[in-house]
């Protein structure tokens, strides 16, 4: 079966200076799916969206968006895409209904259909009775649902999201999330960049890691947590507890135990696929150290991302699968 892709770029390079954002940037986004661009601050994700959504122009290599290509075509790349980017688009003084009109006659929608189109969003992003008062009055999350509702005033065929929720309470995200899933389920490709790695566990298909400019790594999430095995962590019950405790967890994982001296916690990637909690158990009670709790379990995106970029030890700890006190 062929995979068509919505966006598809080989090799993109992009420089500022003597900043080297894009080095050799490919991306394959199959459509209808969600594809999440994850990488550390200045890996060069809001720079590769630029460049698929035409505000820059790329210094080599090639990028096709919705079968148009971002240089040649730029003008068919923007009547075929959305985009909602890291700060709201919308005007203040203005009211969500007059926002959207506003967005809607500059696209093209004229008359009526504009303006039917404008309700519909603000009742599907529940901004109706909102939708009279000047934007900013409005909080947070309603002005990133206001923003993201004006991208769609045209049922893009393909939507860029960049980091859309940062700095929303759960609820406003999870408005947001409920949103994207509506749009991938309805045949919308997204290519969303965020730093919230339960984000991109929760929405992508697929998951492009962007580390100096390059695609270092992509999968399904799945895909990408099997890449460095499950994760060992041991609650002790005293801090003295941790250096004999990290003693075990190194010689059954051959992998650096991260100590949390705060939490008593010692935490390493098992790789080797074998070892399991009793096993991790009975070393831990015959090497006399005091446990209160012992898990093993899959390790979280936040987890991969660390590993993966080389940035620190891994020392975030959500609920275990597999647990044992």
């Amino acid at each position: 079966m062929t995979t068509t892709y919505a966006v598809l770029s080989e090799g993109l390079e992009k420089r500022y200076g003597d900043v080297h954002a894009l080095r050799g940037l490919d991306l394959a986004v199959a459509e209808g799916t969600v594809c999440g661009v994850l990488g550390p601050n200045g890996a060069g994700k809001s720079t590769a969206v630029r460049v698929l959504t035409t505000l820059t122009v790329p210094d080599g290599g090639s990028a096709r968006v919705a079968g148009h290509d971002v240089v040649r075509e730029a003008d068919a790349v923007r009547e075929a895409i959305g985009v909602t980017g890291q700060n709201a688009s919308v005007d203040g003084e203005l009211t969500g209904r007059q926002n959207l009109r506003l967005f809607a006659r500059l696209l093209g929608l004229r008359g009526g259909t504009g303006r039917t189109r404008a309700d519909a969003l603000l009742e599907r992003f529940e901004l109706t009775g909102a939708a009279d008062r000047p934007a900013r009055t409005y909080s947070g999350g309603m002005r990133r649902r206001l923003d993201l509702a004006a991208s769609l005033l045209t049922r893009p065929g393909v939507l860029f999201l960049d980091e859309p929720t940062t700095g929303l309470d759960p609820y406003s995200r999870n408005q947001i999330w409920a949103a994207v899933r509506e749009l991938a389920a309805r045949g919308t490709t997204v290519l969303l960049t965020t730093q919230y790695l339960e984000e991109a566990d929760r929405l992508a298909d697929d998951i492009v890691l962007i580390d100096r400019g390059r695609a270092a790594h992509r999968g399904t999430p799945a895909e990408l947590k099997a890449l460095i095995g499950n994760y060992a962590e041991v609650v002790v019950a005293h801090e003295s507890a941790l250096v004999p405790a990290a003693g075990v967890l190194d010689r059954l994982t051959g992998a650096e135990p991260a100590l949390d001296r705060e939490r008593r916690t010692v935490g390493a990637v098992a790789t080797d696929a074998s070892l399991t909690l009793p096993r991790v158990v009975r070393e831990l009670d015959a090497a006399g150290v005091p446990v209160l709790d012992a898990s093993l379990r899959p390790p979280t995106l936040d987890e991969v991302f660390l590993r993966l970029t080389d940035r620190g030890d891994v020392r975030t700890s959500p609920p275990a699968k597999e647990t044992a006190a």
